[in-house]
């Protein structure tokens, strides 16, 4: 398990070690794969894959490799970036999220051929590319979705456009021109993967209609995710969630008091999967609250801070976007309260109902709900997942418990007695991936989900039984 402490004091002197002036102070150079327009960057990459088609396995992987060494190399400058470039998350996490990124995204060992023999010849069944991908990328985990799709895509043997979040255009542009120096170095096409200096709505639509692009995939909000959707193009579609975290009678209540702050603090709440809200059986409420505030440094928020909170972070009813990503100090100091240094989380008691926990925030903010009994608390956290199908966490030592709760939420990434981010391989077993498609069908993307299955068919030959 990932003591979290000991990261963040390990990555601090990392960082501390760092010549960060070095990295600011580069001349500057054209990047590669960045483009002033779009028309530009469809073109480009169009002639690239004119030769990145005929591309085996065996290269595909060889720049894959590439890509994750310079991820190693580079994930401490991308993570300052990345933050500068926001204003949200967490430099320390976004260190540890680039080397996951890098470890644990799958490569071309996802992709196998079926071979079928019989009576009447041999059929074998292909993983073939798409073509050019159209990816629409979000400013919550900008570099690590760019180089995660980069991953999967190239393994596919697809060529990839991006249209990222115009508030994170420097360090999506960055990650773009890392795949092309690593796809470079391994004796690769340039621009096989591009993108556009300057992300626009305008840019996203050319992208989206421009048919020379076969597939689209988007991380990020319903908003885009229904735009693609609607392009009449094979489309992935990983958008919103709020996942809850059930804690029953039965639970290591230390443990997962301090795994469920972890995982809901971790990049400051930004990751997709991590913990929105607790719905807890009533007759551990207060236990748990006592740990989270105790022994792991969460604010325990009133009546009037709360208020205020809702205010602050629900302007005018709508999420505001300078909370988003932010330290649980920051988002304190906003109402007026000077919080200890060490406070990670804000923690408070409430209806399933109260705004701060039927939104999805991207914030620590962390409301309990109290439920009556487990079949109430599985019944609330359903409610509160509002049938995204993304993912939702437990923490119980009754199996028949975790098995009704996972049946009746039924969501692509469930974690049981860990913290949020095992489910990306990070203190848990499996790969990584920052695309998680609930809504449309595929759960977790990797390399296979962006291939097309093809069936080569040779009838009544090579049969020798």
């Amino acid at each position: 398990m990932v003591d979290e402490k000991q990261v963040s004091e390990i990555v601090k002197n990392v960082i501390a070690g760092m010549d960060i002036s070095s990295f600011d102070n580069k001349p500057a150079r054209k990047q590669l794969g960045v483009f002033d327009t779009m028309e530009e960057a469809i073109a480009a990459c169009n002639k690239a894959y004119t030769t990145f088609r005929h591309y085996n396995k065996e290269q595909r992987e060889n720049i894959i490799k590439e890509i994750r060494r310079l991820t190693h190399e580079e994930a401490e400058p991308m993570a300052k970036l990345a933050v500068e470039d926001t204003k949200m998350g967490n430099v320390y996490h976004k260190i540890l999220k680039h080397h996951l990124v890098a470890d644990k995204t799958l490569g071309t060992s996802d992709l196998e051929t079926r071979a079928l023999s019989g009576d009447r010849g041999l059929t074998l069944v292909e993983m073939a590319p798409f073509g050019i991908i159209g990816a629409i990328t979000p400013s919550t985990n900008p570099s690590c979705t760019v180089i995660c799709n980069s991953i999967c895509m190239l393994a596919g043997g697809n060529g990839v456009i991006f249209n990222p979040h115009p508030h994170a255009k420097r360090i999506s542009a960055y990650a773009v021109d890392l795949v092309n120096r690593a796809i470079l170095a391994a004796g690769g096409p340039e621009n096989i993967v591009c993108t556009v200096k300057e992300p626009t709505r305008e840019t996203s639509a050319k992208m989206v209609n421009d048919p020379s692009v076969r597939m689209l995939v988007a991380t990020g909000g319903p908003g885009v995710v229904k735009i693609l959707l609607s392009s009449g193009k094979k489309a992935i579609g990983a958008g919103a969630g709020n996942p809850p975290v059930v804690v029953d009678d039965t639970a290591d209540i230390p443990k997962a008091a301090k795994d469920i702050i972890d995982g809901c603090t971790f990049d400051n709440n930004l990751p997709c999967i991590a913990e929105k809200e607790i719905v807890a059986v009533s007759s551990i409420v207060d236990e748990l609250m006592h740990y989270l505030v105790t022994e792991n440094d969460c604010y325990l928020a009133s009546k009037e801070e709360q208020d205020k909170l809702t205010e602050v972070v629900l302007a005018g009813g709508k999420l505001n976007r300078k909370c988003v990503g932010r330290d649980a100090r920051t988002l304190l100091s906003m109402i007026g309260v000077n919080a200890p240094a060490n406070i990670r989380c804000i923690v408070f008691e409430g209806p399933k109902e109260h705004p701060l926990i039927t939104t999805e925030l991207m914030m620590p903010i962390l409301g309990v709900v109290r439920a009556r009994d487990f079949d109430d608390a599985v019944e609330q956290a359903v409610w509160l997942e509002h049938g995204n199908r993304h993912s939702a966490h437990i923490h119980s030592k009754n199996i028949d418990n975790i098995t009704k709760y996972a049946k009746a939420i039924d969501t692509a990434i469930l974690v049981k007695n860990a913290p949020s981010y095992a489910a990306l391989g990070f203190g848990g077993e499996g790969y990584c991936t920052f695309t998680i498609a609930s809504r449309t069908g595929e759960g977790l993307t990797c390399a296979s989900t962006f291939t097309k299955r093809r069936r080569c068919v040779m009838a009544d030959s090579l049969c020798i039984r």
